[in-house]
């Protein structure tokens, strides 16, 4: 309440003459623009299935929806407290998170009976067309991408390819992301289906991410069996804690927080979905070195409920994948390796920033704790999501992934496009517990990779960021 929307000016700037290279520069990233422009005309004209203009103003007052970039005058900081001492500092949120004790935190019925009963409900012909309009999307820009030459001279043109292209194919990621959580339809075959091509296409094994996700899901800022961002603890005790919170710090105070900050931000956003997706990369220490490509030895099979077919269902997402690098190897050997690593490769490491990066920010801060398996519940863990301004362009592409996610948490078979909806009922009806952080987000993620390193437990049994 009482914060004002985000002014946005353009200004165009005359610039000097140019030569015949520049003008085939300008010409090729003006068809890419165009067909970007293309693609987003169903959210401006609100032409896509069920869906309103972007420029719909918000429902409540309670969230801002502000651009990526905004510069968002900060709320008054509570009153220090014995809770929030000796943080590294301060988000957007002012400690709020740390003040929120287990009696304030919702019971699942409660947030279930707040929010409108219609947006539990998934409508399979409008979670298609969405799908619809990503894939179209997707190959727009695979076509701009096929104009660009493949000379050095280009290089450029081709980093802003591989920029807008990743970025719009993170949609696609995106609606498989729904199938895996059932949120696409009710027919569980389509969706399968869908989900599967999908996150295949991505080079992402479908059902072993489904599976590694809900368990991240289930488990959100446990410091034992968290799936994902799970940080080491200063004093950790193997086996119940990640080790090594000591060395980190000490590493963090030698470099300086701008250098390791730096390489924070290249370790998490350049290598952390492969590594991740190969030994389980940030994971708690209940499920050891996992991998989503081989759920046996020589990796830890704890992550893979053999009773529950969980480790036969990662094969069964192998094969797509290897289908899907033997196509490429395919198309290598007629149009040249170089293509293909710049048309597909390119745009796929961009998807996977983004992916790590949403994840990161979703449950990390200088004051959102980790819990310990007396303190933790599922609401709790839900409830210490967070919820940020990605701005009404990545958020159309985006399917709002980043900017509704706490209500994502609480039920995860909320469809996008109910979730604008649930959230703006979750933050009303439950202020204390809700978190939303205005910072812009590039400051934000400055601010997670440069102080959020290690953690140290409390007496409370919360974790709590230590101080570089």
């Amino acid at each position: 309440p009482g914060r004002r929307d985000p002014q946005v000016r353009a200004r165009l700037c005359p610039g000097p003459r140019v030569d015949l290279a520049d003008r085939i520069h300008a010409s090729t990233f003006c068809i890419m623009a165009k067909l970007v422009v293309v693609a987003l005309l169903p959210a401006a004209l609100g032409l896509a299935p069920g869906l309103a203009p972007l420029a719909r103003p918000a429902l409540t007052p309670v969230r801002a929806s502000a651009p990526l970039m905004a510069a968002i005058a900060p709320e008054t900081a509570a009153a220090p407290s014995a809770a929030v001492d000796e943080l590294p500092g301060f988000s957007g949120l002012h400690g709020k998170a740390m003040r929120v004790e287990a009696a304030d935190v919702p019971s699942k019925a409660q947030v279930k009976a707040a929010v409108p009963k219609h947006c539990f409900t998934r409508d399979t012909k409008k979670s298609l067309g969405y799908a619809a309009i990503s894939v179209a999307q997707s190959l727009a820009c695979l076509a701009a991408g096929t104009l660009i030459p493949l000379k050095a001279a280009f290089l450029p043109l081709w980093v802003a390819y591989a920029a807008v292209a990743g970025t719009v194919w993170t949609g696609m990621w995106g609606v498989a992301h729904e199938c895996g959580h059932a949120a696409f339809s009710d027919n569980k075959r389509l969706e399968t289906a869908v989900g599967y091509l999908l996150h295949t296409v991505l080079l992402v094994p479908y059902f072993s991410w489904q599976h590694s996700h809900a368990v991240h899901h289930g488990h959100t800022n446990h410091i034992t069996k968290g799936e994902t961002h799970v940080p080491a603890v200063v004093g950790g005790r193997a086996g119940i804690e990640n080790t090594g919170g000591e060395a980190e710090l000490a590493n963090a105070r030698r470099f300086g927080k701008g250098p390791w900050g730096a390489l924070q931000l290249v370790l998490h956003l350049v290598i952390g979905w492969p590594a991740y997706l190969l030994w389980g990369a940030t994971g708690g220490p209940k499920y050891g070195t996992s991998n989503h490509f081989v759920p046996a030895r020589p990796f830890s099979s704890a992550l893979w409920d053999v009773r529950k077919g969980w480790a036969s269902k990662v094969w069964q997402s192998d094969v797509g994948v290897v289908a899907m690098v033997a196509a490429l190897a395919a198309l290598a050997t007629k149009v040249g390796a170089a293509s293909v690593l710049a048309l597909y490769a390119g745009p796929l490491a961009v998807v996977n920033m983004w992916l790590v990066g949403y994840t990161w920010l979703q449950h990390t801060d200088v004051d959102i704790p980790h819990l310990s398996a007396d303190e933790f519940s599922y609401m709790r863990g839900a409830f210490l999501t967070v919820d940020r301004p990605y701005g009404r362009i990545f958020d159309w592409f985006h399917h709002r992934i980043g900017s509704t996610h706490v209500a994502h948490h609480i039920d995860c078979t909320i469809p996008h496009y109910h979730a604008k909806e649930a959230t703006d009922a979750i933050a009303a009806a439950f202020p204390k517990a809700y978190l939303y952080d205005p910072t812009p987000v590039h400051k934000a993620l400055w601010r997670v990779a440069s102080n959020c390193i290690a953690v140290k437990p409390r007496a409370d049994g919360r974790y709590t960021w230590v101080p570089v």
